[in-house]
């Protein structure tokens, strides 16, 4: 049997407390002192102004939140002595990706040259969970199963309705930065560990990639841990809305099991589907419509919700973690960090506020949400 354990992965991107713009250099003290603090919990990205924190192997969704926080307020803490703060949001309200520079690392200077121009457009943050699987063809059987309900997870944790200044219609425009990058999106299919470990080795012999971690599917076997990891997902603003997330995932998983154990499994749906209600939830997040392929129509997100719950009530309840799973309810109420985000912005322009003000008044708004918790 599978462990079911949890890791949580978010990437936070790093402003200036007196401009709310994004700190384009931030001192190297700021990081090192980070990782002191937070005991190796803390990373570089990809770009100058980001920064990763991961919690540990965690075995309940309490011991991952009570992680995180500790982790979110060293950051924060850390970044305060510099003039900075953390903001955990898909995107940031007005900042301009060509201004951006990225971190000097062999790994990232790589990055930096075989992309070009695509790499410079990454000022997103997303949101990965682990979750441990040991069995290495259980692993690919429940991505199969699972990339099914990547929408229904995305839609929950949209935080991205800004790009460089302009409101881009879409709850989560991280998605579409992404998507211009290679081998993103939905995974393919495979029928055994040793298919995927064939692909990989593929890759790896014409000079494509050097490993797995280059493969950043919407969900993948980690490269790293014997673990399956959700990626569609943007960074939560709120540390609850992201340990809801996991535990959904988590309960996923292991419903998926359930079923299996019972000769039985999810149907398998054509991935260019399933691309469909991913870009819906995309765009409309959870105040749209996913289209239930079993029904064939489009169905409010409030119902597909409730349906998605139900069928993770019972290892959700024995394993301890109901209440998280239900906080999925508590974002439809109080609204994903995207719909708020917009609120603010709204509010500022009818408060009197010019456009520029009210993008900063967002900025504001989500350095304080960041750190939101009990």
């Amino acid at each position: 049997m599978p462990d079911f354990t949890i890791g949580i992965e978010e990437e936070y991107l790093l402003v200036e407390r007196a401009s709310g713009a994004l700190a384009v250099e931030p001192p190297d003290a700021m990081l090192a002192e980070a990782q002191q603090v937070a005991g190796g919990q803390v990373n570089p990205e990809f770009l100058k102004c980001q920064i990763e924190v991961a919690t540990g192997v965690c075995g309940s969704l309490a011991e991952a939140r009570a992680d995180l926080v500790r982790l979110r307020r060293a950051v924060a803490d850390v970044a305060a002595r510099h003039g900075l703060a953390p903001i955990a949001a898909g995107t940031h309200p007005f900042a301009r990706w060509a201004e951006q520079r990225h971190t000097d690392r062999p790994r990232y200077d790589a990055l930096a040259s075989d992309l070009a121009g695509v790499a410079r457009r990454l000022v997103i943050c997303g949101l990965h969970v682990h979750v441990g699987i040991a069995d290495e063809d259980l692993r690919i059987d429940l991505m199969n199963q699972v990339s099914y309900f990547l929408p229904h997870l995305l839609a929950l944790s949209t935080s991205s309705p800004f790009w460089q200044g302009e409101v881009t219609g879409l709850q989560s425009y991280r998605v579409s930065i992404f998507d211009s990058l290679p081998r993103t999106g939905l995974p393919e299919r495979f029928e055994s560990w040793g298919e995927y470990q064939r692909l990989v080795g593929r890759m790896v012999m014409a000079g494509l990639i050097d490993d797995g971690t280059k493969l950043w599917w919407d969900i993948r076997p980690s490269a790293r841990f014997p673990t399956l990891e959700l990626r569609v997902t943007d960074v939560c603003t709120q540390v609850d809305d992201a340990i809801s997330i996991a535990a959904l995932y988590r309960g996923l998983l292991a419903a998926l099991l359930r079923l299996k154990q019972r000769n039985q499994r999810w149907r398998l749906y054509a991935n260019a589907l399933i691309d469909e209600n991913r870009w819906r939830a995309a765009r409309y997040g959870v105040e749209g419509k996913l289209v239930d392929f079993g029904k064939g129509e489009a169905v409010d997100y409030a119902l597909l919700l409730e349906e998605l719950i139900e069928l993770v009530r019972e290892e959700a309840q024995a394993g301890g973690y109901w209440a998280e799973v239900q906080g999925a309810r508590a974002i439809l109420a109080r609204g994903t960090s995207a719909q708020r985000q917009l609120l603010v912005y709204r509010a500022a322009l009818d408060n009197g506020s010019d456009h520029a003000a009210a993008l900063r008044a967002v900025v504001d708004w989500l350095c304080q949400e960041t750190l939101n918790f009990a």
